[in-house]
């Protein structure tokens, strides 16, 4: 997990945009989607303490596998830990994947939108369409991920469940 600024750039001579959480361990893979055969949707999420403050550009999960190319929705959200409830949607993007979106960092570009310092946010992903395998961590029983929890449901259970020794890989990023 890296927290800090890994480089910037700029976009066409607008403010740089900076990482600042990145999780790139990936060990596993969660499934969002559904099959043609099953009824339910499985969706995710990733919440997160926000460790600086600017607007959010974009953020990334990376893509381990396609089964049933489709429509991917991410939603950013507030986050209260306390309770685990998601606030919300403050921003929202779409993107097509296709087959050969394996193996990749899929970009989800958001309409700018500030992201405060010790703020907790956080993401879900959703399709009606698509089956997408996106890779993610499993710590077993290494210490807990301290930046945030991973977060699954299903059609039949929409409150899901917070994982504190798993995460997705995610990219987060921000225009100073």
């Amino acid at each position: 997990m890296k927290t800090n600024n890994s480089g910037s750039h700029s976009l066409n001579g607008d403010d740089a945009v900076r990482q600042v959480l990145t999780q790139k361990e990936n060990n596993t893979t969660l499934w969002i989607g559904h099959l043609p055969t099953d009824p339910t949707d499985h969706f995710a999420g990733q919440t997160f303490k926000c460790p600086s403050a600017g607007q959010l550009d974009n953020i990334q999960v990376y893509s381990s596998a396609v089964h049933q190319p489709g429509h991917m929705q991410l939603t950013i959200h507030e986050f209260d830990t306390g309770n685990k409830k998601w606030g919300a949607a403050i921003a929202n993007s779409t993107v097509e994947l296709q087959r050969d979106d394996i193996n990749k960092w899929i970009r989800f570009n958001l309409q700018p939108v500030p992201l405060f310092k010790d703020v907790a946010y956080g993401f879900r992903l959703q399709t009606t369409d698509a089956l997408i395998g996106f890779g993610e961590a499993a710590t077993g029983t290494h210490q807990p991920f301290s930046f945030g929890q991973e977060w699954n449901g299903n059609s039949n259970n929409a409150n899901g469940y917070f994982l504190t020794y798993f995460s997705l890989a995610f990219k987060i990023e921000l225009k100073a």
